[in-house]
């Protein structure tokens, strides 16, 4: 079921969304002093590209640091690409195969918005009860 649901993603939205989070990442890398951002927007960019049988997760090590590099984010790129997912969550909950991935846009709003402090990681494999990005 994810091969099928990360088929449908990277057809009708993912490889759009990567495209937008890998031209912020190379306008930061560019910049210099914004690698760190750079960095975080290609990693993030490879989960929307390919998101179900992934998750995010909250680093137990950040912190201040995290917090204020995502202010600084959400000012140069943050606020784009949540409109990217918003925009396209959109589009997708209009037709009924497109809501569970115009939800799962929806639910990627956050992540771009604040992507310093987060790891992207593999679920166990356990059954159809998975905590996916979807579900």
């Amino acid at each position: 079921m994810r091969l099928i649901l990360n088929v449908l993603w990277l057809v009708l939205s993912g490889f759009w969304l990567f495209l937008g989070y890998l031209a912020a990442g190379v306008v930061l890398c560019i910049l210099i002093v914004t690698i760190p951002w750079g960095i975080a927007s290609f990693r993030i960019g490879l989960y929307a590209l390919w998101p179900f049988g992934r998750e995010i997760v909250s680093k137990r090590t950040a912190g201040v640091g995290s917090f204020l590099g995502n202010v600084v984010w959400v000012i140069l790129a943050g606020w784009w690409l949540a409109l990217g997912h918003i925009v396209t969550g959109l589009a997708l909950c209009l037709t009924i195969i497109g809501i569970p991935l115009g939800i799962a846009n929806f639910k990627l709003v956050p992540v771009s918005l604040m992507p310093l402090g987060k790891e992207v990681r593999d679920i166990r494999r356990g059954g159809p009860f998975d905590r996916t990005l979807a579900g």
